[in-house]
C-alpha cells in the first residue's frame, strides 16, 4: 500500500499552516497507522491536511463506499491489534450512517478513534441550505450513550487537547470507541501562530488495573478449596503470553473451562480441559458441567447472569461459589442494556482479567502442586471433522466448518467472522489470532467490513484471513469488498447462503406456536429468493474474484482451495455457498 495514492507536487515538510493540519499532525504523533473514510465536504480541510500536509502516509487513508464500513474496518483492525486506527464520518448524515457500526464496536469493547465534522459552527460561514442541514449543536449526542468520550474542540490548541484525551480514553481498559467532532469552520482557519504539540507518551493510558492483595488472596483461597472449579474465559487480549498464562492456570488448578463463540479465541478449544466446544448457548453437556461445579470463576465473561439463566431462572440460588473478574462495570450506563442482568457474585474483583491471571498463577503455584484434571478424559471434546450424510449433493451449514478444518492442515488461518450457524465443535482454536469473535452488537452488514479491517491488520503476517458470512449480513455490507480489492487486502469470503433471513423464520415459528397459528407461514417476508441474489456477480462488481453458487461439498472444497491460492497471492476471493437452511446450534427464541 506504500505506493498507492501518493500525492504529487507535495512541498517539503513545513510548519502547520491550518487548523486541520493540527488534527492531522495529532494522528501522526499518536502513531495512528490507518484512517478509513468516506469523503464529505464537512471535513474537506482535514482531508486536504491528510493528503497535502501528511502526504497520505502515517496514517494512510483507506477509501470506503459507506460510513458503516468506515467504522467496521476500524473495528476489525482493533480486534487484531488491540489498538485503535482512526475513521472519519461526514457531518451528521455520515455519522448517522455509521452509528450502528459504532454500537457494534462499543458492545465488543474495541478501541476506535472516530473523527467527525459539523458546521461551520459560525453561522456567517455557512453556505445556504446545505451547511445548515449538516450542522448540529451537539453532534456527539447522537452516539454519547455508546462511546467512552466525545469532544468538539473550539480552537487549534483544543484539538491537541481533545485528541490526546480521546486516544487516552480509547486505550484505557475497558476499551471502547471515542468521537472527536471537528468544526468545518475551524478546520479551514489559517493559523496565526504556532501550535504546541507535546510528546503523546506523557499522556498515555494507565496500565490495566490489578487486583488488591486481599482480593487475590480471597480468590486463591476459593480455588485452593474447590474440588471442581470451572473457569469461564470471556474477553481477553491477543498477546501470546497472556494466552500461555491462561493455559498454565488451568493446567495447574485442574479446572474445567468454557469459552464463548461470541468472543475472540482465548483458550485452546481442543485442550482436554475445555469441557465442551465453544458455543452461543449452553448445551446439555455444558449445563451438567456448570451444575457439577463448586466454584465458578468468570474472567470477564460477557452476560454472566444470562449464562446462569440457562440453568435456572433463580440465579441467586446458584450452588457454586462465584467470582467475577471484570472492569466492564466502568462502562455501564442507563441507556443501553448491554450490561445485561445482575449476576450473583460472591467475590467481585475489579481488575483486568489477564493482569489478574498474571498475579494469580504464581500464587497458586506456591500454594499447591499441580492438580489432576478431575473432569477431563484427557482427550479433546471436539468432534471428528466429518461431513453430513448427503454432502455429495448438498451443503449443511456445519459442512463449511468441516471443510475449512480439513483444508487448514498446517496452514495458519485467522477466522475473522462466523455466522450464527457455526457449530464450533470441529474447528479448533490454537492461538489468539485463530478467531476474532462476534460483531459485538449483532448489527447486520458488520461482517464484510470487519473482515476488511482484520485483513488490514493481518496484511503480510503470513496468515490467511477467512470469513464465513450470512447472506443477509453480506448483502448489506457488500460494498466493503471494493476497499479490499482497491487496497489488495486478502481474505477468503465464504457466504453461507441459505436464501433467507432464517433466524427470523425461527422467531416467526416460535410466535406461531405460542399463538396456535400455522408455522408453515414462517417463511413469508423472510425468504431472499425469486430472484436469487448473485453474490459472485456482486463481488466481481467490486473488483473481487468470485465463484458460485456452489451447491455440494466436493465443489465447496475445490472452491476453497482455488480461493486460498488467490488469497495467498495477496488478493480477496469470494465463494457463494448455497447451504440448507438450518443451524447446528439453534438460537434461543423468546418464550421457549
Amino acid at each position: 500500500m506504500k505506493d498507492l495514492e501518493r500525492p504529487v507536487n507535495k512541498a517539503a515538510p513545513n510548519d502547520m499552516g491550518w487548523a486541520s493540519d493540527v488534527a492531522a499532525e495529532m494522528l501522526r504523533k499518536l502513531n495512528i497507522k490507518y484512517v478509513s473514510l468516506n469523503p464529505g465536504a464537512s471535513y474537506r480541510g482535514f482531508h486536504d491536511s491528510l493528503v497535502n500536509y501528511l502526504g497520505n502516509g502515517s496514517p494512510q487513508m483507506l477509501l470506503c463506499l459507506h460510513e458503516d464500513h468506515v467504522v467496521a474496518i476500524a473495528h476489525g483492525y482493533a480486534k487484531v491489534a488491540d489498538e485503535p486506527m482512526a475513521c472519519v464520518l461526514h457531518s451528521n448524515v455520515g455519522l448517522m450512517h455509521g452509528l450502528m457500526a459504532v454500537f457494534n464496536a462499543w458492545c465488543d469493547r474495541m478501541p476506535i478513534l472516530a473523527l467527525g465534522a459539523t458546521g461551520p459552527v459560525d453561522a456567517e460561514r455557512r453556505r445556504p441550505w446545505i451547511d445548515w442541514i449538516h450542522t448540529a449543536k451537539d453532534q456527539g449526542a447522537l452516539l454519547r450513550n455508546f462511546t467512552k468520550w466525545d469532544d468538539e474542540p473550539r480552537s487549534p490548541a483544543a484539538i491537541v487537547e481533545g485528541m490526546l484525551k480521546a486516544y487516552q480514553m480509547a486505550t484505557t481498559p475497558p476499551y471502547g470507541p471515542v468521537y472527536v467532532c471537528l468544526d468545518a469552520g475551524l478546520q479551514e482557519t489559517k493559523l496565526d501562530r504556532s501550535v504546541y504539540v507535546p510528546d503523546p507518551s506523557r499522556f498515555r493510558a494507565a496500565d490495566a488495573p490489578s487486583a488488591s492483595e486481599a482480593q487475590l488472596s480471597a480468590l486463591a483461597d476459593l480455588i485452593a478449596a474447590a474440588k471442581k472449579p470451572l473457569f469461564l474465559f470471556g474477553r481477553g487480549s491477543r498477546k501470546q503470553d497472556a494466552w500461555d498464562r491462561r493455559v498454565a492456570l488451568v493446567e495447574h488448578s485442574g479446572a474445567a473451562v468454557l469459552t464463548s463463540i461470541r468472543e475472540r479465541s482465548v483458550f485452546p478449544t481442543d485442550h482436554p480441559q475445555h469441557a465442551v466446544p465453544p458455543s452461543y448457548w449452553l448445551s446439555p453437556k455444558a449445563k451438567e458441567v456448570v451444575t457439577d461445579s463448586d466454584l465458578i470463576v468468570s474472567f470477564d465473561w460477557v452476560d454472566l447472569n444470562g449464562f446462569f439463566l440457562q440453568i435456572s431462572k433463580k440465579t441467586a440460588d446458584t450452588k457454586a461459589k462465584v467470582a467475577h473478574v471484570s472492569l466492564d462495570h466502568a462502562l455501564h450506563n442507563g441507556w443501553s442494556m448491554d450490561y445485561f442482568s445482575l449476576p450473583p457474585i460472591d467475590l467481585p474483583v475489579a481488575a483486568d482479567a489477564d493482569v489478574l491471571i498474571a498475579q494469580l498463577l504464581p500464587v497458586l503455584q506456591k500454594r499447591f502442586a499441580k492438580r489432576p484434571a478431575s473432569r477431563s478424559t484427557g482427550k479433546s471434546t471436539l468432534a471428528p471433522a466429518e461431513y453430513s450424510a448427503n454432502s455429495a449433493t448438498e451443503i449443511m451449514p456445519r459442512d463449511v466448518e468441516v471443510a475449512l478444518q480439513k483444508i487448514r492442515g498446517t496452514r495458519k488461518f485467522s477466522l475473522a467472522h462466523t455466522t450464527i450457524g457455526w457449530a464450533g465443535d470441529v474447528y479448533p482454536f490454537h492461538d489468539p489470532l485463530d478467531f476474532l469473535g462476534h460483531d459485538g452488537g449483532a448489527g447486520l452488514a458488520a461482517g464484510p467490513g470487519i473482515t476488511v479491517g482484520v485483513s488490514l491488520a493481518m496484511k503480510d503476517s503470513g496468515r490467511s484471513v477467512v470469513s464465513v458470512l450470512g447472506d443477509g449480513d453480506f448483502m448489506q455490507g457488500v460494498s466493503a469488498l471494493w476497499t479490499a480489492a482497491h487496497y489488495s487486502l486478502p481474505a477468503l469470503y465464504i457466504v453461507s447462503n441459505n436464501r433467507s433471513n432464517f433466524n427470523d423464520e425461527l422467531h416467526q415459528e416460535a410466535v406461531a406456536k405460542i399463538r396456535a397459528r400455522p408455522v408453515e407461514n414462517r417463511w413469508i417476508g423472510q425468504r431472499i429468493d425469486h430472484p436469487q441474489l448473485d453474490f459472485a456477480a456482486l463481488a466481481r462488481a467490486q473488483g473481487v474474484e468470485a465463484e458460485g453458487p456452489v451447491k455440494n461439498v466436493p465443489d465447496l472444497e475445490a472452491a476453497i482451495l482455488r480461493g486460498l491460492k488467490v488469497v495467498e497471492q495477496g488478493q480477496p476471493y469470494l465463494i457463494d455457498a448455497h447451504v440448507v437452511p438450518g443451524y447446528a446450534t439453534p438460537p434461543l427464541a423468546r418464550g421457549e
